[in-house]
């Protein structure tokens, strides 16, 4: 087998072993604040664009936009994704 394939093999095997929770020491470093209104300005979206694009609720959007309310870790972290990978996430949640 070639090195190319035996790295893609290592690299699989590794991913296979962290999703059954076997690998340790991957940590997801997540922002303690997102900035929704420069992520949905950058986009072009408007609140409710943006709410029914990535699936949240449009009064959650709105209390964010307006610091009302802060995001929970996990849509931190979605949020970050959406802030790195729009048309990944948009790809994703398209049927």
């Amino acid at each position: 087998m070639s090195r190319s394939g035996q790295s893609i093999l290592r690299g699989e095997r590794r991913a296979f072993d962290y999703a059954r929770g076997a690998r340790r020491g991957v940590v997801a470093h997540v922002p303690e604040e997102i900035d929704v209104v420069a992520i949905r300005k950058r986009l072009g979206l408007s609140q409710g664009e943006f709410a029914a694009q990535f699936a949240f609720k449009l009064d959650a959007v709105q209390n964010w936009d307006q610091g009302c309310r802060r995001q929970d870790g996990a849509a931190r972290a979605f949020l970050r994704v959406i802030e790195r990978e729009p048309d990944a996430v948009q790809r994703a949640l398209t049927e």
